[in-house]
C-alpha cells in the first residue's frame, strides 16, 4: 500500500494546502509531525512484511534499523534544503537548482517511474488480500476489476475527501494499535525473555538486500515541506518535522516488525510470502482480527492507488501539456469533462502490469526511483553549502560535507543491494529518459524542458 509520496506526494499535498490557505502561518512542529506520519501510511509495513523477513533470513527488524539509519542521514539532507528553499520540497528542484536542468531532467524522469509502478503495487495488493479472502475468486479479477473501477473514478474527476482520508488514517492506527496490544497479550512473557537472534556475518548482504526494499516504507517523509508556507518559522520548524516524522516511523515499523517476530517466529512456515501479514494476524487473532486487518488494508491501497492514479495522470498531463511526451496522448483534455481521460487510460493500461509483475519486483523499483532521488539530495547540500564560503569551516565541513556524504554512501550501498533485475529495468528506465532528454534538447544544444512535478 503506498500513496504518492515525497515528490509522489507533493501533488495532492500541495493542492490540498493551496485550497486552505490561511492568512498566517499557523502550524506549528506537531501538527507537522502528525501530517508527515499520516501521509506515510503505517501498515505500508505490512505490504512486505514476508518478502523482507524470508529476504532477511528472519532479521525484519534489524533490517528497518539499517534503513532507518539511512533514511535520518537524509531527512537531515532534506532539512538543510527546506531550510534553503522553502517553496520548492522536490529532489527535482534541487537538482535542477544546482547541477542544472539536465541533471534534474533525469532524477524526474526516475521519480516517474515511482510514479507509475505506486497505483500499480496497490492494485497488486488488493490482488493478493482479496484473493486470500475469497478464494474462489482468482487475484486477477480482483486487480482487473480494482483498476477498472478506479480509472473510470478518475475520469469522471472523483476525489476522495479530506474526511474519508483522515477517517481511513485512523482506521489504521486503530488497527496498530490493536495488533501491538494481541501480541503482546500471545508472547506474554516471551517478549522480553526471547531476544532477536542478532546475525551473522553470512545474512550482511541479505539484510542489505532487504533493507533497500524497505525504502518503499519510509516514503513520504518529506512532505511536510509541501506545508511551508502555511508553517510558523519554516525554515526551523519544517527540518525538524522531517527529521521526526523519519524517526518515529521507523521505530514504529521496528515496534511492529518486533512484535510480529516474536509471535511468529518460525517464518519459515509462511505458505505465501506475499500474504505472509494475514497468515500472522490470523495467528494473533484468528479470523476476527484478520477480517479487521484486510478491510482496513484493502480500503487504504483502494485510496492510494485512487490518489496515486490521479497524482501521475496530473505529472503525465503536464509532461504533454508541455511537449515533453507527445501532447496528442498525454496533454489532451476531454472536451465534457475536463479531465486527461486519454493520460488517465495511458496509466490504467500501465497498472495491468500488476496481473504479471511480482511484489518483489514491484517494491524494488519503487525503491530505486526513492534512492536515486535520497542520494541526490545528499549531494545538493554540499553543492549548495559548501558552494558559499561562510560554511566553509571545520563545522560547516562535518554539517554540510561529512554528514551528507555519508547519506549518499549509504543510499549508494541501499541501492546496489537491489537485485539484478530491478536494476535491468530500472537502467532500462533511465536510458529512455535520456534518449527523451537527448531529443528535446536537440543533442543538448537547448536547455532541457522543466518538469511540472508538483
Amino acid at each position: 500500500m503506498r500513496d504518492s509520496r515525497t515528490d509522489r506526494r507533493a501533488p495532492d499535498a500541495a493542492s490540498d494546502a493551496s485550497g486552505q490557505r490561511s492568512a498566517a502561518p499557523s502550524l506549528g512542529l506537531f501538527t507537522l509531525v502528525i501530517f508527515g506520519l499520516a501521509y506515510m501510511l503505517p501498515m505500508t509495513v505490512f505490504t512486505t512484511y514476508g518478502l523482507v523477513t524470508s529476504e532477511t533470513n528472519g532479521h525484519l527488524t534489524t533490517a528497518y534499523a539499517v534503513t532507518l539509519v539511512a533514511m535520518l542521514f537524509t531527512a537531515r539532507s532534506y532539512g538543510h534544503m527546506t531550510r534553503l528553499m522553502p517553496s520548492a520540497g522536490s529532489a527535482y528542484t534541487f537538482a535542477s537548482r544546482n547541477f542544472g536542468t539536465s541533471a534534474g531532467f533525469m532524477v524526474g524522469w526516475a521519480l516517474l517511474m515511482d510514479y507509475l509502478f505506486i497505483p500499480m503495487i496497490s492494485y497488486l495488493a488488493i490482488g493478493i488480500y482479496m484473493k486470500q479472502l475469497f478464494s474462489a475468486v482468482p487475484s486477477s479479477v480482483w486487480i482487473v476489476a480494482s483498476i477498472a473501477f478506479i480509472t473510470g473514478l478518475n475520469i469522471v474527476g472523483i476525489r476522495l475527501v479530506n474526511r474519508v482520508n483522515l477517517i481511513l488514517i485512523a482506521s489504521q492506527l486503530v488497527f496498530i494499535a490493536v495488533f501491538l496490544v494481541a501480541s503482546a497479550r500471545l508472547a506474554g512473557g516471551r517478549g522480553l525473555e526471547m531476544a532477536i537472534a542478532l546475525p551473522s556475518s553470512g545474512d550482511a548482504r541479505a539484510i542489505l538486500a532487504g533493507s533497500a526494499i524497505l525504502c518503499l516504507s519510509f516514503l513520504g517523509f518529506d512532505a511536510v515541506s509541501t506545508l511551508s508556507e502555511e508553517t510558523r518559522e519554516p525554515r526551523r520548524t519544517v527540518p525538524r518535522a522531517i527529521l521526526l516524522c523519519t524517526l518515529s516511523s521507523g521505530v514504529l515499523f521496528m515496534l511492529i516488525a518486533y512484535a510480529g517476530q516474536v509471535v511468529f517466529p518460525d517464518w519459515h512456515s509462511f505458505k505465501d510470502l506475499d500474504s505472509a501479514s494475514l497468515e500472522l494476524m490470523q495467528r494473533i487473532g484468528g479470523h476476527a482480527l484478520s477480517a479487521f486487518f484486510v478491510a482496513v488494508y484493502v480500503a487504504g491501497c483502494f485510496a492510494s492507488a485512487m490518489a496515486g492514479q490521479a497524482s501521475v495522470t496530473r505529472v503525465l498531463f503536464a509532461m504533454g501539456r508541455d511537449q515533453v511526451l507527445p501532447e496528442r496522448v498525454f496533454g489532451h483534455l476531454h472536451a465534457r469533462l475536463g479531465t486527461p481521460v486519454r493520460a488517465t487510460l495511458a496509466v490504467g493500461a500501465v497498472s495491468l502490469s500488476a496481473l504479471f509483475i511480482t511484489l518483489d519486483l514491484a517494491s524494488t523499483m519503487i525503491s530505486f526511483g526513492a534512492l536515486v532521488a535520497f542520494a541526490v539530495v545528499n549531494l545538493c547540500v554540499m553543492r549548495s553549502y559548501l558552494a558559499r564560503p561562510e560554511h566553509r569551516h571545520a563545522a560547516g565541513w562535518i554539517k554540510y560535507g561529512l554528514m551528507p556524504a555519508i547519506g549518499f554512501v549509504l543510499n549508494a550501498w541501499l541501492w546496489s543491494g537491489l537485485s539484478r533485475q530491478t536494476f535491468y529495468v530500472g537502467i532500462a528506465w533511465l536510458a529512455v529518459g535520456l534518449c527523451q532528454l537527448v531529443w528535446l534538447t536537440r543533442g543538448f544544444t537547448r536547455p532541457a524542458p522543466t518538469l511540472t512535478m508538483n
